[in-house]
């Protein structure tokens, strides 16, 4: 088995702030919905091969819960996110490079140097 993929709220009508923050500032390519649920809303992006499914909510709980993305440059990453205006978190040291952000609905991001978690 292996992680496919994760999903998070975000509200009705923002999939122009997804794209905005997940493809414009990330990077990532949008993955096209299949025709039913497109009609439901929301985005669907490829990290790499793992999917990130952002889905329409009613509200956005679990404001804790968070995902992993490894990063090449983490520093770089920090860095254009800052400039954009998005709030960075250092959270609690761990033995590698990282640092947390949050999408524009408030989902938790973690971003970390490549191996870190795994260590290689």
């Amino acid at each position: 088995m292996r992680l496919s993929h994760v999903n998070l709220p975000m509200p009705r009508g923002r999939e122009a702030d997804a794209r905005r923050f997940y493809h414009d500032l990330l990077g990532l390519p949008e993955v096209p919905k299949p025709g039913e649920l497109a009609a439901r809303g929301g985005c669907w992006f490829d990290a790499g091969g793992l999917d990130v499914h952002l889905s329409v909510a009613d509200d956005a709980a679990g404001a804790q819960r968070h995902f992993g993305l490894e990063v090449a440059d983490v520093a770089a990453l920090e860095g254009r996110l800052r400039e954009a205006g998005v709030e960075i978190d250092r959270g609690r040291s761990a033995p590698w490079k990282r640092f947390f952000a949050r999408d524009p609905f408030g989902n938790r991001i973690e971003f970390h140097e490549v191996g870190g978690l795994r260590g290689g």
